[in-house]
């Protein structure tokens, strides 16, 4: 099952982001596997204001799992994270599952 997780980053934080950004991108490519994409979300001068993941995960604990390791999350980087079912149709440029 897919989920879109957006996760906003805190007020002030973006030299943190910038710290534990190593180690952020270490644990994503443990869990490459399970990535459909991913990215930072970005204010209007460009600069990480939060990140988007698309992922495939068995369930939602799976995903809770997951979160409480994520160094953004450990180091009070992400400051509002919102979790929903997604349904990834088209991938690639192509539909999903033909």
């Amino acid at each position: 099952m897919q989920f879109v997780i957006t996760a906003y980053d805190g007020k002030i934080v973006l030299d943190k982001r910038m710290a534990v950004r190593p180690r952020h991108l270490k644990g994503m490519q443990k869990l490459i596997d399970h990535i459909v994409c991913a990215g930072g979300i970005l204010d209007d001068e460009g600069k990480p204001k939060g990140s988007v993941l698309v992922m495939n995960f068995e369930s939602r604990n799976d995903i809770d799992a997951y979160l409480a390791e994520e160094p953004y999350v450990v180091e009070g980087v992400w400051d509002k994270i919102v979790i929903e079912p997604m349904n990834v149709v088209i991938l690639d440029g192509k539909i999903a599952g033909k």
